[in-house]
Order: C-alpha cells, then sequence, then structure tokens
C-alpha cells in the first residue's frame, strides 16, 4: 500500500497530510466537440451519423462477444441499435463519442467520458466498444491517447480506468496503455443479472507528460513499416519514458 501514499507534510497538529494544492481549480467539464488525431477522430455519437457504420461494424463480432462485459447488447436489429443511440447521445455524462476511422470514413467504435467529477478533477474513459474493424488497428490505440490527452489539457488530475475483474482483455489494455493498477472493489456492480468486481487503473497527471512522450513516440509514422506494422512496442516506449523520466 505504501507506494500509493502520496508525499505528505505536517499540519499545525503535526499530523501528515496531503500536500496542498493553492492553485488547484475545477477543470471544465469536456464539451461535445470532434477530436481529431491522424488515424481517427472522435465525434459526439450521433444516431443519424453513426448508427448504421456502428452495428454494421459491431456485426461483424459474429457471435456477440465483444457485448460480454458491458451493461448493455448486444443488439440483434438496427433498429434496436439506432433506438439506444437515440437514448445515448443527449447524455453529458457519460459522454459518448464515435469513434471514426480516417482512411474509410466510417464510425466503427464508441467510448465516452464518464463518472466526470470536476471538483476533484477526476474523470472516467468507459463504455469501451471497439468492432473487429477497430480493434488491433493504431487508430484504436490513437483512440485512448486522444481521450487522455484531451483531458488533460482541461485540466483533469486523474483519469480513470475500470473494467470486470473477469474481463482480460480490458485488464490488459490498461496496462500496456500504461495504466496503474489500484485494487478491486469486490462486489461493486450488478449488471446482466451478475455480480461484478470491478478493478480499477488510474493515470495522474504527473504520469501524463513521460505517457505522452511514448504514446507519440509509437504513433509516429516512422514507427511502422510499409505494412504497418509496429517496429517498437508501446510497452517498451512507456517503459524507456519512465526510466527516463
Amino acid at each position: 500500500m505504501k507506494q500509493f501514499l502520496s508525499n505528505s507534510v505536517a499540519n499545525t497538529l503535526g499530523q501528515p497530510v496531503g500536500p496542498p494544492l493553492p492553485a488547484w481549480s475545477p477543470p471544465p467539464r469536456p464539451n461535445r466537440e470532434t477530436i481529431r488525431g491522424n488515424y481517427c477522430r472522435l465525434e459526439p455519437l450521433s444516431a443519424e451519423r453513426h448508427a448504421a457504420d456502428l452495428f454494421a461494424a459491431n456485426s461483424l463480432d459474429a457471435d456477440g462477444s465483444g457485448w460480454t462485459y458491458l451493461a448493455i447488447g448486444p443488439f440483434t436489429t438496427l433498429e434496436d441499435y439506432r433506438r439506444w443511440v437515440e437514448q445515448v447521445e443527449t447524455s453529458d455524462d457519460p459522454l459518448f463519442f464515435a469513434i471514426v476511422d480516417l482512411e474509410t470514413g466510417e464510425a466503427v467504435g464508441v467510448a465516452t467520458y464518464m463518472r466526470i467529477d470536476q471538483m476533484n478533477g477526476a474523470i472516467e474513459v468507459g463504455n469501451i466498444r471497439y468492432s473487429p474493424k477497430l480493434q488491433q488497428t493504431i487508430a484504436a490505440t490513437e483512440a485512448m491517447y486522444l481521450m487522455m490527452k484531451h483531458a488533460f489539457v482541461l485540466g483533469y488530475r486523474r483519469y480513470e480506468w475500470k473494467c470486470d475483474s473477469h474481463n482480460a482483455p480490458s485488464r490488459k489494455a490498461a496496462e500496456r496503455l500504461g495504466f496503474t493498477f489500484e485494487g478491486l472493489f469486490r462486489q461493486a456492480v450488478v449488471y446482466k443479472g451478475r455480480n461484478r468486481d470491478t478493478t480499477w487503473f488510474s493515470i495522474i497527471d504527473s504520469e501524463w507528460p513521460v505517457l505522452q512522450r511514448a504514446y507519440e513516440a509509437w504513433l509516429a509514422p516512422a514507427n511502422f513499416d510499409a505494412e504497418g506494422r509496429q517496429l517498437e512496442r508501446l510497452p517498451d516506449l512507456i517503459a524507456a519514458a519512465r526510466k527516463r523520466g
């Protein structure tokens, strides 16, 4: 547990307390705006613009296993999926984005900002649904980088990732992206008629500059060969960046 304790100072009673934040002010809420990258862009989710693309892309997940650890889905018809998008597209928290592949112009995934806590400067990325068209692509990583960068630029201090403790792919993704494991919240959620123990991860603002350098090195065109294969792995770049400090 010691590794998670912040630096402390003594108060007037001689007790250890957290360091003061004299310049702290709550950041603004993220807006419904487009966030642009080199491989993808994130657009505010819209039934009119995105539902058909997303339903078609998700339908490539033939057995529906991509929905197992989400509170929603699977959707069997476009009409059902469109109705769900219409219900959530105006939500402020979670704030839904469609991930659009710049090469094809198609919406191929969804992610949200959620549990937006301005007073404490904490924000979570969640409701991530990557279709087979987005999985294991450069755009898949860039989308997470763009959301993370936008949150820290807005002034958030803490960026969270949470998942079902049984969701091994999500845990692996969080570790690959440089999140720090914080613990297990037992019996935290009931969904789809079953229990969920929730695994917590985070990145804090003091860690972001190092991670940003690693992300940008990984996303650089020079890191990929003519077939689009990575030359250096993101975890290796993160480890090297952390070592340099």
